[in-house]
């Protein structure tokens, strides 16, 4: 169980995913940052508020911080956004598929010799 349990951590996709996360985690306090840090001022040159966090509504007993959500909703556009970009990027640089030259169009006596060829596989079918 344990020979098996080297072979599984030691396969490529399981070491791959442990760093993506670890990557992504730091990505993630970046963003956060960036957000809280940049854009968050930004919006609130508009808004009147530097800290989008504290907007919130009370109604009754329950208090709803939409504000946190909003920044939540930013944090994920902005790492939807670098993701996308990322993958495009190496999608780009690792090709799988070898591009295929079109094969230029036949002449025209290409295309009546070939016209002849197919007639005379007709007549020698019909006999």
């Amino acid at each position: 169980m344990i020979e098996e349990f080297k072979a599984f951590i030691a396969r490529g996709n399981v070491i791959d995913l442990a760093v993506g996360v670890i990557i992504g985690s730091a990505f993630t306090g970046i963003v956060k940052s960036l957000t809280n840090n940049l854009i968050n001022p930004l919006i609130g040159i508009f808004l009147g508020r530097i800290d989008l966090s504290n907007l919130k509504v009370t109604i009754g007993e329950a208090t709803f911080k939409y504000g946190a959500f909003l920044n939540s909703v930013i944090n994920f556009f902005i790492i939807a956004i670098v993701v996308f970009l990322i993958v495009k990027a190496i999608n780009k640089v690792v090709r799988t598929e070898p591009e295929v030259e079109e094969a230029p169009e036949p002449d025209q006596s290409e295309q009546y010799l070939s016209e002849i060829r197919d007639l005379l596989k007709e007549q020698a079918k019909k006999q």
